[in-house]
């Protein structure tokens, strides 16, 4: 079964486009090797996967031609990442959400253009 295939199945991605997606850039590896999104996974195969601020650890342990639901999904993999390393995502997530308060909505485009404005020229004084 292809890699990208069984990352969708196993819901370790939304889509199947995402899948791969994450496959052709490198975010997929086995033994520090990038895998290909036409990569046959086999059972017991530990992999590597990068999402966002998170590497996960993950080891197959069943296939699925099929999307399936959330109990089954949990059936194909068993994540092996460690406590710190989820602690260490959790942390670095809050510092990126750091400059908006809780219950504050989606960033409107007002928004988003004064926080590349500030990202992009700090010392500015415009606003």
């Amino acid at each position: 079964m292809r890699i990208d295939k069984w990352l969708w199945a196993a819901r370790i991605f939304r889509t199947r486009t995402q899948a791969t997606a994450a496959c052709r850039s490198g975010h997929v590896k086995m033994g520090g090797q990038a895998l290909k999104p036409s990569h046959e996974v086999r059972l017991e195969e530990v992999l590597t996967v990068q999402m966002d601020v998170l590497q996960r650890t993950l080891r197959v342990t069943g296939l699925s031609e099929r999307r399936v639901g959330a109990p089954v999904a949990r059936t194909l993999v068993e994540d092996l990442t460690s406590p710190e390393e989820q602690e260490r995502a959790r942390a670095e997530r809050a510092k990126l959400n750091q400059g908006r308060p809780p219950g504050m909505g989606r960033p409107t485009k007002r928004d988003r253009r004064l926080w590349e404005r500030w990202i992009l020229r700090p010392d500015s004084s415009q606003t």
